[in-house]
């Protein structure tokens, strides 16, 4: 199959792109993203239409963040958008007069990964996204294992503190309240308040008090050698590296990709977690250890890698 159509759905825009066989994209047409699930159908119909002018496309992929079926078809629950079983699928096919292919967002992202990124030349890849929440996939023996449902690898909801921190899943203590882009503004703010005197970097990069700090500002003051922003990254990469080990206990993996927004401060947060990972990874000292490698594609990855999946058929 020649080219493929891969989109992202992003909360401000919806992305489309013309993805060639090696993972480069050709051409791409970004839309805002409405604020009705219906609108948004509409929108990334909009999308593909635009961006395959000129192209013979073939098939078009769909990351979307949510739970989706075994037959990468219904998008079953999306947090973030009023779809409950969307037949997503067939509607925009109706449209488009292409074969589609939907599937969770963080699992195309870790397609894109192990196929043109990071993951190249691995059989047993796991990917952990860190951004606002946290995502995953789990390729194994060269395949993306989505489980009998569809709906595996939803690593940020696994429990690590009984009774811990609310969670918007409706749980307490999911990985992603302790190692996530809003885990890390938590920590900062907290540790602000507590020490203001270590926080000063910080504060100035913002409007100078506690509620106003950001990721932005946590990840500026940190390379600046700020002593809160440097010792929140650690507090989250600390529960990353755990939470890795624990994942090998499960995979067995040969490496683990981190990508995400957060991941972008490359070792100030790389680091930390290969050191927390070590740590906690039962029987560390007498087994193999997966490499812990940054993710390559960014912003690129859910794109690139809904494109080829739906290549893939």
């Amino acid at each position: 199959m020649g080219l493929t159509i891969g989109v992202d759905i992003g909360g401000t825009k919806i992305a489309a792109g013309v993805v060639d066989e090696e993972g480069t994209i050709l051409d791409t047409h970004k839309v805002p993203t409405p604020p009705t699930a219906e609108g948004i159908v509409d929108a990334i119909c909009a999308a593909v239409s635009e961006a395959g002018k000129g192209h013979q496309i073939e098939a078009v992929g769909i990351g979307a963040a949510g739970y989706v079926d075994d037959k990468r078809a219904t998008v079953l629950f999306a947090p973030n958008i009023h779809w409950r079983h969307e037949p997503l699928k067939d509607k925009v096919e109706q449209r488009v007069g292409l074969p589609v292919v939907v599937e969770n967002d963080a699992n195309a992202a870790a397609w894109g990964e192990y196929r043109f990124g990071a993951g190249k030349g691995h059989e047993d890849v796991i990917c952990i996204t860190l951004g606002t929440g946290l995502g995953g996939g789990i390729i194994i023996g060269n395949k993306l294992r989505r489980g009998r449902f569809g709906v595996a690898a939803e690593f940020g909801h696994i429990r690590v503190v009984p009774d811990g921190l609310l969670c918007g899943c409706g749980s307490q203590g999911c990985w992603e309240q302790y190692a996530s882009g809003r885990a890390l503004v938590r920590y900062a703010k907290q540790r602000a308040n507590a020490t203001p005197e270590n926080a000063g970097i910080l504060l100035a990069l913002g409007d100078g008090t506690v509620a106003g700090i950001e990721g932005k500002h946590i990840s500026a003051a940190a390379r600046q050698g700020c002593p809160v922003a440097v010792d929140s990254f650690r507090e989250l990469a600390r529960w990353a590296g755990a939470g890795l080990a624990d994942l090998a206990s499960l995979f067995d993996p040969s490496a683990f990709i981190v990508g995400g927004g957060v991941s972008d401060e490359g070792e100030l947060v790389l680091g930390p977690i290969r050191k927390s990972f070590r740590r906690w990874l039962i029987g560390g000292q007498w087994r193999p250890h997966a490499q812990v490698l940054a993710a390559q594609l960014g912003g690129k990855a859910g794109l690139v890698g809904a494109a080829d999946l739906a290549r893939q058929g």
